[in-house]
């Protein structure tokens, strides 16, 4: 009866997915893949501004007013929700002006996770002796040299862990880019379930794919984690 329960299953994945839709699928699934490697470039980038100016002296009013920004960008990206943030920035600001739909996924996405990879920029700082900014100082280097030659090479070391956790949340994150009909995986395998009604084959695929898509992530984060602690123990 398993066995018989497994072969259906299956014929049904072939027939369904593979068959029927596998145009549908390998869209959805190029679309999602997008918005990944997009938004998480720009999040590193947002990430890495925000968290450096955290330790940039007060000296004038231009820099605290870049802080005071720098805080409610952190403050309204991580107090809300990420789909109340696609649907919000696509349906009430960007779609009137004729955006389109998955620049505004990728552009929502990568506003997000900057918000997180700040804080772990920040921490990742912060982690690193404060001896290390007081010798590039003395050696007579200025504070943004000391910064991205001394401390940040450091920093990144720290933090690459914690930044491969945040490129998984922002792959699984991006199943709800469906909100605003942009067809990724998930979108794609629930318009096949629509019109199979065969929903436990849609969303079994469904999560076969993000757990590939993740395992291969953590794989790869895993290697550049390795190849790190070898150069460190040059």
């Amino acid at each position: 009866m398993i066995l018989n329960l497994i072969s259906a299953v299956s014929a049904n994945i072939w027939k369904y997915i593979f068959v029927d839709s596998i145009s549908l699928l390998l869209g959805g699934l190029l679309n999602t893949l997008l918005i990944v490697l997009c938004a998480f470039p720009i999040g590193i980038f947002l990430g890495s501004l925000v968290g450096i100016a955290y330790y940039v002296p007060s000296k004038n009013i231009f820099i605290k007013i870049w802080k005071w920004i720098n805080n409610l960008y952190v403050s309204l990206f991580r107090g809300t929700p990420i789909a109340v943030q696609l649907l919000f920035i696509y349906f009430a600001m960007l779609s009137p002006l004729g955006f389109n739909k998955l620049f505004v996924a990728i552009l929502v996405f990568g506003l997000n996770s900057g918000a997180y990879v700040s804080e772990i920029i920040r921490g990742g700082i912060a982690s690193v002796e404060s001896g290390q900014l007081e010798a590039g100082r003395s050696l007579g280097l200025s504070y943004s040299k000391t910064m991205l030659k001394i401390v940040m090479p450091q920093a990144i070391k720290n933090i690459i862990p914690t930044l491969g956790n945040e490129l998984i949340s922002l792959t699984k994150e991006t199943s709800v880019a469906g909100y605003v009909t942009v067809m990724d995986i998930t979108f794609a395998l629930q318009t096949i379930a629509s019109s199979t009604y065969d929903y436990f084959v849609a969303y079994f695929v469904l999560g076969v794919i993000y757990f590939i898509i993740v395992y291969a992530l953590t794989k790869v984060m895993k290697l550049i984690e390795r190849r790190l602690s070898k150069s460190d123990k040059r």
